[in-house]
C-alpha cells in the first residue's frame, strides 16, 4: 500500500487541488495494483512550525511516501516513477512558487495487513480479484 502524507501551508491547496492530485496519484498506482491500496493525507502546517535549514518554511511542501505493495526493481524505475511523480505535482507546487520534496520509504511485503488478510502478491489470482472489486477480502491462493 502507498501511504501518501503531504505535509504543506494552510491554503495551498484547494479542495479541488486535493481531489485532482488524489485522483492522479491513485491513477499511477491504479494501473499496476488495487485503488483501495491508495491513501493520501493532506496535512497543513503552520509556516512557524515548519523550519527547513534552520529557517521558516512557509512555501515549502513535504512529501512522505510509504511504499509496501512493490518495490522498485531497479534505480530505472525508481527514476520513472520520481520523474512521473514530479510531473504531476508541478502544476501544484513549482508552478505556484512553492518549494517541494519527497522521499520513498519501502516497507517489507510481508508487515502488511489490511482488513485483517493478508495482501496478495503482485499478479497472483488473488490480487487481479481484489483489482476488480477494489476491496480486501479472504485470500483463495497462497
Amino acid at each position: 500500500m502507498p501511504l501518501w502524507k503531504i505535509y504543506h501551508p494552510p491554503g495551498a491547496f484547494s479542495e479541488t487541488d486535493k481531489a485532482e492530485l488524489a485522483e492522479s496519484l491513485t491513477a499511477v498506482y491504479g494501473a499496476v495494483m488495487p485503488r483501495f491500496y491508495v491513501g493520501i493525507i493532506f496535512e497543513p502546517v503552520d509556516p512557524t512550525q515548519f523550519f527547513v535549514g534552520g529557517k521558516p518554511a512557509g512555501q515549502f511542501v513535504r512529501i512522505v511516501m510509504e511504499h509496501i505493495a512493490r518495490s522498485f526493481p531497479s534505480l530505472e524505475a525508481s527514476r520513472r516513477f520520481i520523474d512521473r511523480i514530479n510531473a504531476i505535482l508541478k502544476p501544484y507546487v513549482a508552478d505556484r512558487g512553492l518549494d517541494w520534496e519527497f522521499h520513498v520509504d519501502e516497507t517489507p511485503f510481508d508487515y502488511w495487513s489490511i482488513n485483517g488478510f493478508y495482501p496478495p502478491r503482485a499478479g497472483t489470482p488473488d490480487e487481479v480479484r481484489w483489482r476488480e472489486e477494489n476491496r480486501a477480502s479472504p485470500r483463495t491462493h497462497e
